[in-house]
């Protein structure tokens, strides 16, 4: 408390902070968008019949991608043209960007759009390719 009466504005950021911590991950455990890793992706591509969403751009695709993944533009996905996948919408479908960021953003957009089993795959397409899984060409 001492310190709390000393250092107002450090208590003060360090209560936002802490704060925003708290809601970030409540807001994550209630996502109906969960993170994947690697071995979860193979699993799920496996032993599920789930479809891998890869949204980087078309030469980043070109270059190398998950072994059966489809590709679709981040255009179609901010306008919510999902089309392509209309036949995927009760099937699991794990986003692929390339670091893990963008994904994000695109699963929820699909999620949104009404696809029930919607993952993202958390480090992104540097994560596959650190974890030495096979690549598409």
């Amino acid at each position: 408390m001492t310190f709390a009466a000393n250092n107002a504005v450090l208590s003060m950021a360090w209560l936002a902070i802490a704060t925003v911590l708290v809601f970030t991950m409540i807001k994550s455990k209630l996502s109906p968008v969960k993170p994947m890793n690697t071995q979860e992706l193979t699993f799920s591509m496996n032993k599920e019949d789930g479809l891998v969403v890869d949204i980087r751009k078309d030469n980043e695709f070109k270059a190398g991608h998950i072994l059966g993944s489809k590709q679709l533009s981040m255009e179609k996905v901010n306008n919510n043209d999902f089309q392509a996948l209309e036949k995927a919408k009760d099937k699991p479908i794990i986003v692929v960007c390339a670091a893990g960021l963008t994904a994000v953003t695109a699963a929820n957009k699909l999620s949104k759009a009404g696809f029930s089993k919607v993952s993202y795959l958390k480090g992104g397409f540097s994560a596959w390719q650190t974890a030495n899984l096979p690549v598409a060409k």
